[in-house]
């Protein structure tokens, strides 16, 4: 096999399962941070997806043709969950980085503001171009998608600012001992 094939081949395998990839970083952002806004930014994540999903089933549009050699996909496909996820998550990362403060368990306030969306947004990007390029999706599809899950996260990061931000300070001033206790009490 000539390596730019198998280049392109190991690249269209990663970005096919990279939901699992995102999913393992995101509940170790969480895991490591013990942020609040972390855990509200995730929650929205499995909201925008499930009400994808269940959008995805009222709108019943199939998918594109199936092309041998790829595995066959037997949801509907209008809009594209993995483009409404990723850019959900590229999204409120891009709107966190510019607009929230930076959480005390980050690093230098510079990396911390630049490098999330340097790394998400050519990252979502990509995944949801693969979409088309596995034959998963149609442009429309990953189109509308991608605007439901911008649309979301903007509208869930709107509520974060305008107030469930507060509540959060008090969820982590009241479970962070207790995380900690636990982490001595336990893992000590």
């Amino acid at each position: 096999m000539p390596p730019l094939i198998l280049i392109r081949d190991i690249c269209f395998g990663f970005l096919d399962r990279t939901n699992v990839t995102v999913i393992t970083l995101t509940a170790s952002f969480v895991l490591y941070t013990r942020s609040a806004g972390v855990a509200y930014f995730s929650v929205g994540a499995v909201f925008c997806s499930f009400s994808v999903k269940a959008l995805k089933k009222i709108i019943r549009q199939p998918r594109p043709p199936h092309i041998p050699g790829r595995k066959l996909k037997t949801s509907f496909g209008m809009p594209s969950t993995h483009s409404t996820s990723i850019s959900y998550f590229a999204t409120y990362i891009l709107l966190a980085s510019l607009y929230l403060p930076i959480h005390p368990s980050l690093g230098p306030v510079l990396a911390s503001r630049i490098l999330p969306p340097l790394i998400t947004l050519p990252w979502a990007v990509a995944i949801v171009m693969s979409r088309v390029w596995l034959g998963h999706h149609t442009w429309p599809q990953v189109f509308v998608g991608s605007s439901y899950g911008v649309a979301f996260a903007s509208v869930w990061f709107s509520m974060w600012t305008r107030g469930w931000n507060e509540v959060g300070k008090e969820v982590e001033g009241v479970f962070n001992p207790l995380i900690d206790r636990f982490v001595v009490d336990v893992l000590a």
